[in-house]
């Protein structure tokens, strides 16, 4: 397994960002009732954290959205899935995110939300890939600026596995993980090596 993966962030680590995270936002939106925005599927383990460490009356809502385009990369162009239940117009709204990768899919994203008349749009990401942004972006919170890996764990997925692994791995080989997509399974009940 060490192989394959190694820890990038362990559970105390997360745990003790979120809550940072938690306490700015609820500072910097002292009187005021956000709306929290979370892309399905991967950023709902986060938002569950973080919106129980901000200590003001937030509301959450969902979109899910599917980018298409030529090529792996894809065009950052988003086709929505699932739109908001509530309209934001006038609303403090901030998005939360799992990992911004290149932005490309973000910045749609957020041009598409502003065209809603929000009061306020700020962008909240547990992981800053910064490395491989293409469009300049602003991201008010951020919780841990990643390395060009690729991670699992804590929301991200590999073929829909190892969302709900309270650690983020660096996936060090992904061939040997493609070959045996069930290969770092054991670690949802052994937890993280060297017991992080």
């Amino acid at each position: 397994m060490s192989d394959l993966a190694s820890v990038l962030y362990g559970e105390d680590e997360i745990r003790a960002r979120v809550g940072e995270l938690g306490r700015d936002i609820t500072r910097d939106y002292a009187g005021r009732s956000p709306v929290l925005i979370s892309v399905l599927k991967g950023g709902v383990v986060f938002l569950s954290d973080l919106f129980r460490a901000i200590q003001l009356p937030v509301r959450i809502d969902f979109m899910s959205i599917s980018s298409y385009g030529a090529g792996a990369e894809g065009s950052g162009v988003v086709r929505i899935l699932k739109d908001l239940d509530q309209d934001i117009g006038g609303e403090d709204v901030l998005v939360v995110e799992d990992i911004i990768d290149t932005g490309l899919t973000l910045s749609y994203l957020l041009s598409a939300l502003r065209a809603r008349d929000p009061k306020s749009l700020e962008v909240c990401t547990l992981l800053d890939k910064s490395v491989r942004r293409i469009p300049p972006l602003e991201i008010r919170y951020r919780g841990f600026d990643c390395p060009d890996s690729f991670v699992v764990g804590y929301g991200l997925d590999y073929r829909e596995r190892y969302r709900n692994l309270p650690f983020i791995l660096a996936v060090d080989d992904q061939t040997g993980l493609a070959e045996n997509p069930d290969a770092l399974a054991g670690l949802l009940t052994e937890g993280p090596p060297g017991g992080i």
